[in-house]
């Protein structure tokens, strides 16, 4: 798919008209595009928005956007980030101008999102035995020369099953694989042993319409994970594509494909990463981590290498959850409208860290402001005598892990530090 045709798809975005279906947007601003409401540039918190509405901070974003691109550069790291955790594909595109390789997604409805937003390379983090979907990924490959897709492949029957769903739509290209390795027993997917993989890559020369493009994992799966038991999988890892470029298994290819990399972990992908040897033709080392986008106040704050690695810069949390105090029962006890349907509580509750008086007024701490549980249309706080909390108060409140955050909003606001809102960020999930 060419890149004008994903550029035009993108433009059609911004000519979506504003309705029923975007929570948090202004009332008034019904029947006008996205474009059209964009131009108005209106304040976050006096130009209609109607609480709860989340809004991602326009310098943190792009903040992140470079921060990761320099740390890719700087590592000499190819990067894929985890399409998964946003589903905007306004920000695949922001993501491959900062220089990503291509973009990482989970299933197939998210491969054919991002196809139909222009996307050129994709790396589907998954074994992909779907017929009906191996049928549609041969159509793609056979209409765009350009189009580069890599999937995982980690059993005997998988690679059987993928050849015969391909062969069976007549595919004229063969789909790239490359052999997942597990990061442990227990873990998630992926092949348990170095002999098993073996198996698995014969089956993939067995298989006529599958290449093997490399080796592959997910890090973050290593049972107790620390630094030293991560690196140990990883060097396990390189070892793999090591010993099959040895056997001949990737002759033919102009690369191969060696990746890995979460979220937590990817300092130590580098380290392991740029001890591969020579092999036999240039390694391609794709790291694929994706929350970094939007970092958040929780789970990966407390987990970002970056902590581990300080003078390598620092992610910034650029999403934040404004709902309004709504019921003020006890002098301990407040109620805002914000719950389950709108904001992440999978690994964290939010955190309340802003309050905006409705009476007018600076903007203030949270302070003894604590999320307690959520519902599912409020968020109960508790409340010391210094939160001084009103009906009406707008609390502002960090989320934890951005993938469960993103989806429970078809329309993000982008908004500046002063509040003012510059773009809509749109979601497919």
């Amino acid at each position: 798919m060419a890149l004008d045709t994903g550029t035009e798809a993108l433009a059609r975005l911004a000519e979506e008209h504003i309705d029923h279906r975007f929570k948090g947007l202004p009332p008034d601003a019904a029947g006008l595009t996205v474009a059209e409401l964009a131009a108005q540039r209106r304040n976050l918190f006096t130009g209609g928005f109607t609480t709860p509405v989340l809004a991602l901070s326009a310098e943190r974003l792009e903040h992140n956007l470079k921060l990761m691109e320099t740390y890719t550069a700087r590592h000499g790291l190819a990067f894929a980030p985890h399409g998964k955790t946003s589903m905007a594909p306004q920000l695949f595109r922001r993501q491959v101008e900062h220089g990503a390789w291509g973009i990482t997604l989970a299933v197939p409805h998210q491969v054919r999102v991002a196809r139909a937003f222009g996307t050129a390379r994709i790396f589907l983090a998954n074994e992909l035995v779907d017929a009906a979907a191996l049928r549609w990924i041969a159509a793609e490959l056979d209409a765009d020369p350009d189009f580069r897709f890599v999937c995982y492949v980690d059993s005997v029957r998988g690679a059987a099953l993928m050849d015969a769903a391909l062969t069976g739509a007549g595919a004229s290209r063969p789909v790239d694989v490359v052999v997942e390795l597990a990061a442990g027993e227990g873990a998630r997917t992926g092949v348990r042993t170095e002999a098993e993989c073996a198996a698995v890559a014969d089956a993939v020369a067995a298989a006529p319409s599958l290449r093997l493009a490399g080796v592959a994992g997910y890090e973050g799966e290593v049972p107790g994970a620390d630094p030293e038991k991560v690196e140990a999988w990883l060097r396990r890892l390189v070892a793999l594509a090591v010993d099959f470029d040895r056997a001949g298994r990737f002759a033919g290819l102009e690369e191969i494909v060696l990746s890995a990399g979460g979220s937590a972990w990817f300092d130590a992908v580098a380290d392991v990463f740029a001890e591969v040897p020579d092999l036999s033709v240039p390694v391609l080392k794709l790291l694929r981590s994706g929350a970094y986008v939007s970092h958040d106040d929780g789970h990966y704050r407390e987990l970002t290498p970056f902590n581990r690695v300080p003078a390598e810069g620092a992610l910034e949390p650029a999403f934040r959850l404004w709902s309004q105090v709504v019921s003020r029962p006890a002098p301990g006890q407040a109620f805002t409208n914000a719950g389950k349907r709108d904001a992440a509580y999978d690994l964290h509750l939010p955190f309340a860290q802003v309050v905006r008086p409705a009476a007018g007024g600076a903007e203030r701490p949270a302070a003894g402001v604590t999320v307690t549980a959520l519902s599912d249309q409020h968020a109960w706080l508790r409340t010391a005598p210094e939160a001084e909390l009103e009906v009406g108060d707008w609390v502002g409140m960090g989320l934890s892990h951005p993938c469960t955050s993103f989806d429970k909003w078809q329309l993000i606001p982008v908004a500046q530090a002063d509040g003012t809102v510059v773009d809509y960020v749109r979601t497919f999930f």
